[in-house]
């Protein structure tokens, strides 16, 4: 899996009074999609945060807004890990429709401690899978 694709239908809540997606929701999009890369991977954030005492947390977002997406169009959110640290991952991020790019992303995340909120390392077993993916 090296690039994760997450399937996306905008709804209305998802939009302005025009019917285009409300630009932050786009960083809701990236959310859903790297949430869903990790489950389809195995791992549950819930159950990260209980069983390992971990969160990602984002710490930087780059974005670039290219076209609008709009209500009850079919979008996707492609996902892919371009550096693994070890405590701290970096996405880049695509949404697409069919062929146009409507946003690009680039997307740190750090790795806390659940308690603390101190970085953390990313499990060993989690950490090997993520390096695998780029």
């Amino acid at each position: 899996m090296k690039k994760f694709i997450w399937p996306i239908r905008v709804y209305y809540e998802d939009t302005d009074a025009g019917g285009v997606v409300y630009h932050a929701n786009y960083l809701n999009f990236f959310e859903r999609a790297r949430t869903e890369m990790l489950r389809a991977m195995g791992y549950e954030q819930d159950e990260l945060m209980v069983n390992d005492s971990i969160i990602f947390v984002v710490r930087s977002v780059q974005i670039d807004y290219l076209h609008s997406a709009r209500f009850n169009e079919q979008i996707q959110v492609s996902t892919e890990v371009t550096i693994v640290k070890k405590a701290s991952l970096i996405f880049e991020q695509l949404i697409t429709r069919g062929d146009d790019v409507l946003c690009k992303g680039i997307i740190r995340i750090a790795c806390l401690d659940a308690k603390s909120m101190r970085p953390k390392a990313i499990p060993e077993n989690l950490l090997e899978l993520l390096k695998n993916e780029h």
